[in-house]
């Protein structure tokens, strides 16, 4: 298991982080917040071993940034979509966690943290994830009043599906085999592809975007959290 570690602060205050969550396909992040800087980040490839691997990522990464669970104010998690088993997984431990410290979480789309990193355009963006068996699980965005903003429900598609959808320039950015990439790529005047780095989930943007929320109020019902799951239906042209 091959992990990218980043430790940033070593005096975290007591109360006032946020962990995030993040198992929406085979790759896991984990991230620790302050509102100030990212504490910690994680990410690997775990190829199914999620159960196995999430309680002591959890434990390693608090354990490396000297913080205890008690420190932690708030938990942010990925509700997908994404894969049905790894989701599941994620949800549950955030929702022990949350129960078990009393402290609120947010739920936040995986696709929503990714759009989070990638710089404003006036193109729109289609968000996607690997959703199993060669499909693509797909969110059309646009910039709205400086931000990238959802326009309307995940969808499942593939590259070619994609492809034939996009008639004007477009970004495209997310999991995406060598295949799918080369694809795209053919479609060179309408498909702007994000580099491979710009397309990995970062958990430290969904810290970012559950620290908002949580700052304002805006904390979901833990027993109720649910993830996204995709509707198989056509993807939305851009």
């Amino acid at each position: 298991m091959s992990k990218l570690w980043r430790n940033f602060v070593t005096n975290p205050s007591e109360g006032n982080l946020l962990l995030a969550i993040d198992t929406s396909t085979q790759w896991i992040g984990l991230a620790l917040y302050d509102g100030t800087q990212v504490a910690a980040e994680m990410l690997w490839l775990a190829r199914g071993r999620h159960t196995v691997e999430m309680a002591p990522a959890i434990h390693d990464l608090l354990r490396r940034s000297g913080v205890e669970p008690g420190q932690l104010g708030a938990l942010a998690v990925a509700l997908g979509p994404g894969s049905f088993t790894s989701l599941r997984i994620g949800l549950a431990i955030a929702k022990g966690m949350a129960l078990a410290l009393h402290i609120p979480v947010v739920g936040i789309p995986s696709l929503d943290a990714l759009a989070a990193a990638i710089p404003i355009s006036d193109m729109p963006m289609a968000a996607v994830l690997t959703a199993g068996r060669g499909r693509l699980g797909v969110v059309w965005y646009n910039n709205i009043m400086g931000q990238w903003m959802a326009q309307g429900e995940p969808k499942v598609t593939t590259s070619a599906e994609l492809s034939a959808s996009i008639r004007k320039p477009t970004l495209v950015v997310g999991e995406l085999t060598a295949d799918e990439r080369q694809l795209l790529a053919r479609k060179r005047v309408n498909v702007h592809l994000a580099s491979p780095a710009q397309s990995v989930r970062r958990a430290s943007y969904l810290a970012e975007l559950g620290w908002k929320r949580w700052q304002a109020g805006e904390v979901d019902e833990v027993i109720a959290l649910a993830p996204i799951y995709l509707h198989i239906g056509e993807a939305i042209p851009a």
